[in-house]
């Protein structure tokens, strides 16, 4: 119930802080293979929220959600799930602005220290397990 509680004050001020601004993801060594919209609604073709997209599909290999990807693997140099990452994604608005990396790697320089950032990093494996109904629980 308590974690209900902070889901729910976390989707808030997730979806307050973020309603005017779509954010971004690029990685790769350049960071210039889009992964998707970070906070785009789950019909979105780019959300990496849309189970159905290149991004949000758990076996796609341009979606953070793919544990065999070079973007989803804990062992990809490019994957924000990897500890030890040397090119995590970066976060970018629409109108390039950077917001971080989105990265496990606490020693990474620039690290993204947004609320959603910081809940993806914290509850990715969780949410890989059920995508759509962690969008909701973060947005609705």
């Amino acid at each position: 119930m308590e974690l209900k509680k902070v889901f729910l004050s976390f989707s808030f001020l997730i979806y307050g802080m973020f309603q005017a601004q779509t954010l971004h993801l690029y990685g790769g060594a350049d960071q210039n293979q889009y992964l998707g919209c970070l906070n785009c609604d789950t019909f979105d073709k780019n959300s990496i929220w849309n189970k159905f997209s290149d991004f949000g599909n758990v076996y796609s290999s341009k979606s953070i959600w793919n544990t065999y990807g070079n973007y989803g693997s804990t062992y990809s140099t490019y994957s924000p799930w990897n500890s030890y990452a040397s090119y995590p994604p970066v976060i970018v608005d629409q109108d390039g602005n950077f917001f971080g990396f989105l990265t496990l790697n606490t020693y990474k320089s620039e690290r993204s220290d947004l609320e959603l950032a910081l809940i993806l990093c914290r509850y990715h494996e969780d949410i890989k397990a059920d995508i759509s109904g962690w969008y909701e629980k973060l947005f609705r």
